[in-house]
């Protein structure tokens, strides 16, 4: 029986679920306060990533797909930006190497809406 292609073989989609991984690791140190501030928003934001490409995948044509990719596309900024905040804060010493992941994850969503259009 031959496997059907899925969302999780899409790079895009396994690269937006390691920034997740990465995601959750960095906010382990927001400080307390922000449990329910800064640290539920951005890691909400983060698992919204792959959560809407893999909806989209799920979807019926490319229409609905290149809309879910436009969603994730959001979310992925509103990570940038929560990121960015929280380095301004000071909870976070260093962010290049996650910058560089968004990126990396946004060339590949502006690329596959690009193919699908």
């Amino acid at each position: 029986m031959e496997k059907t292609a899925s969302h999780k073989d899409l790079k895009v989609w396994q690269e937006s679920m390691d920034l997740v991984t990465q995601i959750y690791k960095i906010s382990e140190d927001f400080p307390k306060h922000e449990v329910y501030g800064l640290s539920s928003q951005i890691r909400r934001a983060a698992v919204s990533i792959p959560s809407n490409i893999s909806e989209g995948a799920g979807r019926k044509g490319e229409n609905e797909f290149t809309r879910f990719l436009y969603i994730a596309l959001g979310s992925l900024s509103e990570v940038e930006t929560q990121l960015e905040i929280s380095f301004r804060l000071g909870y976070i010493k260093e962010i290049e190497e996650t910058n560089k992941c968004i990126y990396f994850i946004r060339d590949m969503l502006s690329n596959l809406i690009k193919s699908l259009n």
